[in-house]
């Protein structure tokens, strides 16, 4: 318990400096520049407290749980040498921590408004429901694909910059054929799919394989798998966009 309390005390206090900086930007442009006070200062402070503690508990969490779990369970799988269930695991794993994403599901409940009042999609509840969903779906199966292409390329030792640079090869030539109102929203998906759910446990499934592949580099095979499960997403949205328009 006392080691857990140092654990959170350290948390605390470097979550706190990593806010530092926004707190600061934030209060000289709000009174040195608009010279206005905060609007309803006690509110704002209360929502920074409430940041500041739940941001250092979900560090705290990711180095206790996610971080270990994600790891142990590459491991386990190689240990039984069983291919298939790592792929599967590694669609499953990409697929459900985007689809569980709040960052996406507020992009796409936002991209649905956006599209019924541009005329894309009828202007009713159930069109844009179903919009958002498909959006979400997309974007999901996107990630999963990356993942499964990522273990595959951690397994074979392939070079990670090949797979990068031919993936925005694939974007750049997609986007001269989808839908002008899909672009912005396709080039988006890739940053919120690699949000606060999904990056810890990507980030430890490709670090506890590297570790556990003999003559694999945790540092050079390793990372990866984020920055190819930002880019499949805008080839996979821009897809839709022509599938839905």
């Amino acid at each position: 318990m006392k080691e857990l309390s140092k654990a959170i005390y350290r948390s605390l206090r470097g979550s706190f400096f990593d806010l530092l900086p926004i707190i600061v930007v934030v209060a000289f442009f709000q009174l040195a520049v608009l010279r206005q006070p905060l609007p309803d200062f006690g509110r704002v402070l209360a929502g920074v407290l409430m940041v500041l503690g739940g941001l250092a508990l979900f560090v705290e969490g990711l180095k206790m749980a996610l971080f270990p779990l994600g790891e142990e369970m590459a491991y386990n799988f190689l240990r039984r040498g069983s291919l298939a269930w790592l792929l599967i695991f590694s669609f499953t794993l990409g697929f459900g921590t985007t689809a569980a994403e709040p960052a996406l599901i507020a992009v796409a409940d936002e991209a649905a408004r956006v599209a019924a009042r541009g005329g894309v999609i009828a202007d009713t509840i159930a069109d844009r429901d179903r919009y958002a969903f498909g959006l979400r779906l997309t974007v999901a199966v996107s990630v999963g694909f990356a993942l499964l292409v990522g273990v595959i390329r951690i397994l074979k030792g392939w070079p990670v910059q090949y797979l990068i640079i031919g993936g925005y090869a694939g974007v750049v030539a997609l986007t001269g054929f989808a839908p002008p109102e899909i672009i912005g929203i396709a080039y988006d998906s890739g940053g919120v799919t690699t949000s606060t759910v999904t990056v810890p446990l990507v980030a430890a499934l490709g670090i506890g394989l590297a570790t556990t592949i003999r003559g694999r580099d945790p540092m050079i095979d390793g990372f990866g798998l984020i920055a190819f499960a930002s880019l499949t997403p805008m080839m996979f949205v821009m897809v839709y966009g022509m599938v839905v328009a």
